[in-house]
């Protein structure tokens, strides 16, 4: 028994269509990220660190509720 799998680069839908400029064996190019943690300073971290950990213990206070 065989089987063959043939694979397009068709429109596909919820996807926009463009053309690719790449090779169907390479990855796509990277995007430019609006942010960066690795950009942020190390005060600007901490801080976003501390902002999640309260918001993640405020998930868990109104779980325990």
């Amino acid at each position: 028994m065989s089987h063959t799998h043939s694979h397009d680069h068709a429109h596909h839908p919820g996807q926009a269509p463009h053309g690719h400029s790449h090779g169907p064996a390479s990855p796509h190019p990277a995007q430019v990220a609006p942010w960066s943690i690795l950009r942020m300073t190390v005060p600007a971290r901490l801080a976003a660190a501390l902002a999640v950990s309260v918001g993640l213990w405020g998930v868990v206070w109104l779980a325990m509720r």
